[in-house]
């Protein structure tokens, strides 16, 4: 079951209109691929978690590990693969946040549950949980050898256009939204879900679509930023 789990009216005014749109969004709209009917996939959550910080509304995110088998040292939102106990992607999606982030699920909300999502490269089909976190609570990488970092971001930096632009891989007919901001790279399924998940807020702004940059030479590049080196310059 997609759609609000709460009245618009129990959350702040900037996130009722997800809420509100949760119920007639379809899957399509964030993603080409489709679940298999075959369901030869294993279903996960991740937490869209929204809070109100310092510096306006934001979203948690967390960095994994680069010593994870997959995905490694990729930005996401917290989550995982369900397990029965779950009782559903909401229970999902809190458990693993408290293991990942240490997130106390007492202060979350849900308040939306977006369609379901494939993702071929992994085998996983998610089910995006959106949430206002009325009572944050301290967070931080539970496991190293899971996640690396975790950080509140500020809407604001993700919708700022100098932040914004899209990647893509040589030897590859794909090109996808990125975010580079808050000692952060996302891209990929979380790039695509969060830049869909922006523009259905309302909070877009107008931004390059047409600034496109190699992924490696991005990535290595956001890297050297974080650890003050320069990047030595293509012959």
């Amino acid at each position: 079951m997609t759609g609000p789990l709460v009245d618009p009216d129990a959350v702040p005014a900037w996130l009722q209109p997800l809420v509100k749109i949760s119920g007639d969004v379809d899957a399509r709209a964030f993603s080409r691929f489709s679940v298999p009917p075959d369901a030869s996939y294993r279903s996960a959550s991740v937490l869209m978690l929204f809070g109100e910080g310092p510096q306006g509304p934001d979203v948690l995110l967390q960095r994994r590990a680069d010593t994870l088998g997959s995905h490694a040292g990729q930005v996401s939102f917290p989550g995982g693969g369900a397990e029965p106990e779950d009782g559903g992607p909401v229970g999902t999606a809190l458990r693993e946040a408290e293991e990942e982030t240490g997130v106390e699920p007492s202060g979350v909300l849900p308040v939306a549950v977006f369609p379901e999502l494939f993702v071929p490269v992994s085998g996983f089909a998610v089910t995006p949980v959106l949430a206002y976190w009325r009572t944050p609570s301290p967070v931080h990488a539970v496991d190293p050898g899971e996640t690396a970092a975790v950080a509140r971001v500020p809407i604001a930096e993700l919708t700022d256009p100098a932040n914004r632009f899209q990647v893509t891989r040589a030897g590859y007919d794909w090109k996808g939204p990125a975010f580079d901001v808050g000692g952060m790279f996302v891209w990929g399924f979380t790039g695509g879900l969060l830049a869909m998940t922006l523009a259905l807020g309302g909070w877009e702004r107008d931004w390059d679509h047409g600034d496109v940059r190699d992924l490696d030479v991005a990535l290595a590049e956001h890297q050297a930023r974080v650890d003050g080196r320069q990047v030595p310059e293509k012959e």
